[in-house]
């Protein structure tokens, strides 16, 4: 797995030719296969797969043009995704540019002009498509199709983890404050749950991106975790679907509603700082409005009696440590009425409490039940 800074993600491909005898697998993300696209085509992959190939449908972004360039070296090549149009016919273009050329042709304008209608001002803009029988022929030509009605053996509810690395300075922070905990704990005479918790909920703070300063200041230290949410959640809404988000924090809270307002997106939340009797029209209004695309809740609040079943998708930006209040999340959106399997999307901070806390919850454990007993494998 290609991961850490580019140039460590450089070393560890090198270090990939020095093994014998073996298949050689190199997995990265797309945002960083075009920073280090010398040294992929230099590493010469004999295949290379497009995983949620719909993100390189813009032909002109840097990670579409990397690939186009990739497959051009490569024997074999392979895209996956469920959603190969998002937007638009238009998107089918850049994916098979990648995949094989002969299908679409190497100029996004020629295809353009035979498969849309353009006018508007200058007549720059797409106002209805032409020949799509075509499209549709040409695409399913070297395409397997499987639809959900077909894949009967999905599972009900399915898990997803998606990993983000803290920034340097706020991988600095985690640090200290952990070795502090430690140490703090270590030399106290009695364990309890509470001081455990205590500096467990610290750290869990800082991967969420924020810390109080000793000033008693909330300080913004990391926005990994939001980027991270920002990437997943346009890959969701791109797809046509609604999504739940769950989080503990209320800062959490208030800079993912920034983020929501800045891309222009319609939600709902419910918080504690929201009165009981306006929750129910919070709800309404999700549940109800096609344009309201984002429910946002506390999960220590809203993870009880509602139900939010018109997502079929919810993402744990962060937990707290009680098993009871994660599952109640969980059956928020899969409830009766429900129609479609149950997306569950965990958002974790690598190397970090995250992953502690999310082994513990799916062991049907409460941290809280735990930390007297084993506190040391969160803080060492």
């Amino acid at each position: 797995v290609l991961e850490g800074s580019m140039q460590q993600r450089k070393e560890t491909l090198k270090q990939l030719n020095n093994i014998q005898g073996k298949l050689l697998i190199a997995v990265i993300n797309y945002e960083s296969t075009w920073r280090i696209l010398d040294d992929l085509l230099a590493w010469r992959p004999d295949m290379v797969i497009a995983d949620e190939s719909q993100r390189i449908k813009t032909p002109s972004a840097k990670q579409s043009k990397a690939m186009h360039k990739l497959g051009k070296i490569a024997k074999y090549k392979l895209i996956l995704t469920g959603t190969p149009v998002q937007n638009q016919p238009l998107d089918f273009f850049s994916q098979y540019k990648f995949l094989d050329e002969t299908i679409f042709g190497t100029s996004y304008y020629a295809f353009r002009n035979r498969y849309a209608i353009m006018g508007g001002y200058g007549g720059y803009q797409v106002i209805g498509y032409q020949n799509l029988d075509e499209l549709i022929k040409k695409a399913h030509s070297i395409a397997f199709r499987v639809t959900k009605e077909e894949a009967l053996d999905l599972p009900e509810q399915i898990d997803q983890y998606q990993y983000c690395e803290l920034e340097l300075e706020a991988a600095r922070i985690y640090n200290e404050v952990k070795r502090q905990s430690y140490a703090e704990l270590k030399n106290e005479q009695e364990i309890t749950v509470r001081n455990v918790l205590t500096r467990l909920l610290r750290l869990q703070q800082i991967t969420g991106g924020f810390v109080n300063t000793d000033a008693g200041i909330q300080q913004h230290v990391s926005s990994a975790k939001l980027n991270l949410l920002k990437e997943i959640l346009a890959d969701i809404l791109e797809a046509g679907k609604k999504v739940v988000i769950f989080a503990r924090f209320l800062p959490e809270i208030r800079a993912i509603l920034k983020m929501l307002e800045n891309m222009r997106l319609e939600y709902s939340y419910i918080t504690g700082e929201v009165p009981n009797e306006e929750r129910g029209e919070k709800v309404r209004v999700f549940q109800e409005d096609p344009n309201c695309k984002v429910f946002v809740a506390q999960i220590q609040t809203a993870g009880l009696g509602i139900t939010l079943h018109t997502a079929d998708t919810a993402i744990f930006y962060s937990v707290d440590f009680n098993y009871a209040n994660y599952s109640q999340a969980r059956a928020r959106i899969h409830r009766i009425g429900q129609k479609n399997n149950c997306t569950y999307v965990h958002l974790l901070a690598k190397g970090t409490i995250d992953e502690h806390v999310l082994q513990a919850l799916q062991h049907k454990e409460d941290v809280a039940r735990m930390v007297v007993d084993n506190w040391r494998m969160y803080f060492e």
